[in-house]
C-alpha cells in the first residue's frame, strides 16, 4: 500500500504562513496614568520633575523613554523599541516610578509596624545626640526582649508616630525610602516562626512551625 505524503516544501510553507508574530508589550508600562489637578510636571531629556502639594521629586529617565500627554489629565509612557529587552524592562519600571512619585507628592505613603511579644513596646523621644547621626532630632526607643533598649534615629524624610506602645506608624513621600526605614526597624527583631514574636510590617504574616519533640 502506497501512502501519499505531502511534499516537504509545501508543508514548510503552510507552517510558516500560519505562524503569528506577537509584539512585545509591557502590561504595566502600557497603562495610562491619570493625573491629579494638583500635580505639575517639568520634563527634560534625563528626568521628569514632579511638583505636588507635599513637595518636589525627580524621576530619572533613560534616553529611550518617551513621555506623552494625549490629554490634559492623562500621561502615557513608551519606549523607542519594545523588542529590545532592556527597553522593555525599563518601560514598566519607569511607569511605576512615575506613578509612585505622583502618589508620594499628593498623598504620601504610610505603613504600620506592629510589635508582637510579651513586654515589647516602643516610644518616641528626643535624641540626645540631636542630628549628629543624620536624624531629625527624634528617635525610637524600643523594648524588644533584649537586656538593652534598642534606639533607632528617625531620618529627616521620615515622619513617625506611636499611637500605642505596640504600634509604630511611619510615613514618607518616597515609597522606596519608606520601605528601607521600615526594614531597618524590623531588622532589630525579625518575626520568628515558633512563637510568632517580632516586628511585623503592615499585614505581614508568618507560618507558625511546631517544635519537634524528641
Amino acid at each position: 500500500m502506497v501512502l501519499n505524503r505531502p511534499r516537504l516544501g509545501s508543508a514548510l510553507r503552510n507552517f510558516s504562513s500560519s505562524a503569528t508574530t506577537y509584539k512585545h508589550v509591557s502590561h504595566i508600562g502600557g497603562k495610562p496614568i491619570m493625573l491629579p489637578t494638583t500635580v505639575s510636571f517639568t520634563p527634560s531629556p534625563t528626568a521628569l520633575t514632579v511638583n505636588g502639594p507635599l513637595g518636589t521629586t525627580s524621576v530619572p529617565l533613560h534616553s529611550f523613554v518617551r513621555i506623552n500627554f494625549p490629554e490634559k489629565d492623562i500621561m502615557e509612557v513608551s519606549v523607542e523599541d519594545a523588542e529590545i529587552k532592556v527597553q522593555r524592562q525599563m518601560w514598566g519600571t519607569t511607569r511605576t516610578h512615575i506613578y509612585n512619585a505622583i502618589i508620594g507628592m499628593t498623598e504620601g505613603f504610610k505603613v504600620p509596624l506592629y510589635l508582637v511579644g510579651v513586654g515589647y513596646r516602643a516610644q518616641l523621644e528626643d535624641d540626645p545626640r540631636g542630628t549628629m547621626d543624620g536624624g531629625n532630632g527624634r528617635r525610637l526607643s524600643m523594648k524588644l526582649g533584649y537586656s538593652h533598649t534598642v534606639y533607632v534615629p528617625i531620618p529627616p524624610h521620615i515622619s513617625c508616630e506611636v499611637p500605642t506602645p505596640t504600634k509604630i506608624v511611619v510615613s514618607c513621600t518616597d515609597k522606596h525610602l519608606l520601605g528601607l526605614f521600615a526594614a531597618k526597624v524590623r531588622s532589630h527583631r525579625k518575626p520568628e516562626p515558633y512563637k510568632g514574636k517580632g516586628i511585623f510590617v503592615g499585614d505581614e504574616k508568618i507560618r507558625i512551625k511546631s517544635v519537634k519533640k524528641k
